[in-house]
């Protein structure tokens, strides 16, 4: 069966990745590239984990995870449905069955809060995973005269964990954010969308979406 350790040593995969961020780079957006990939494979790979979720499952979680955003080497625009594609091709070529990269496509195609929305276990915990990881060290921009709003925001992030409460059924975002560099209101005004995506994803997974900043229940 092919496993993470498989795609992460894929040439082509490799390549993609790093065409991607260069893609991103030019258009001066945030870091999509091997620290925040590996988050989210990690992150949903954890969420199913603690749910109790078959081993298999968890281990095309991060899968998905590691390849989701491959598709911003094509464009920016429909990154999911681009990068959904990649992965099947070359997941079909290093021979897993199409069931699990079907699995797989459809996870990455929906993770997109423009287009996408949870429509399977794996697309879920994708959708948490993605969402999670605001933090500063996402900022490429090193020059803070010039941040957008984006880089603000992730900029103001000093903390983001992500806790899975399986007794309680309830996955908890806790953000510390830095109002000295931006207002807690600035996170929701371009992370609303994120946020509901995240609640509509747990309530797939019949979890409960919380997200907690600087020590307050908002969500």
């Amino acid at each position: 069966m092919i496993t993470l350790q498989d795609v992460i040593e894929n040439k082509e995969v490799e390549a993609l990745i790093l065409g991607a961020q260069k893609q991103l780079d030019g258009l001066g957006y945030t870091e999509h590239s091997h620290r925040h990939i590996s988050i989210v494979s990690e992150r949903a790979g954890k969420i199913l984990e603690t749910l109790g979720y078959p081993e298999r499952t968890i281990e095309l979680a991060k899968i998905a995870g590691y390849l989701h955003d491959i598709g911003n080497c094509v464009n920016r625009t429909d990154h999911a449905h681009s990068g959904a594609m990649l992965a099947y091709n070359i997941l079909k070529d290093m021979g897993m069955p199409v069931e699990e990269r079907t699995e797989i496509m459809m996870a990455i195609g929906n993770h997109d809060e423009q287009t996408g929305t949870a429509i399977s276990d794996i697309s879920a915990a994708i959708i948490i995973a993605d969402k999670s990881d605001v933090h500063r060290n996402r900022v490429c921009n090193t020059n803070l005269s010039t941040f957008d709003i984006h880089d603000r925001v992730n900029y103001a992030v000093t903390d983001a964990q992500l806790e899975i409460d399986s007794n309680e059924r309830k996955v908890i975002l806790k953000l510390s954010i830095d109002t000295k560099i931006c207002p807690v209101l600035d996170y929701f005004e371009i992370f609303m969308d994120r946020t509901m995506m995240s609640k509509y994803a747990a309530k797939y997974l019949k979890i409960w979406f919380e997200l907690v900043i600087n020590g307050t229940k908002l969500l």
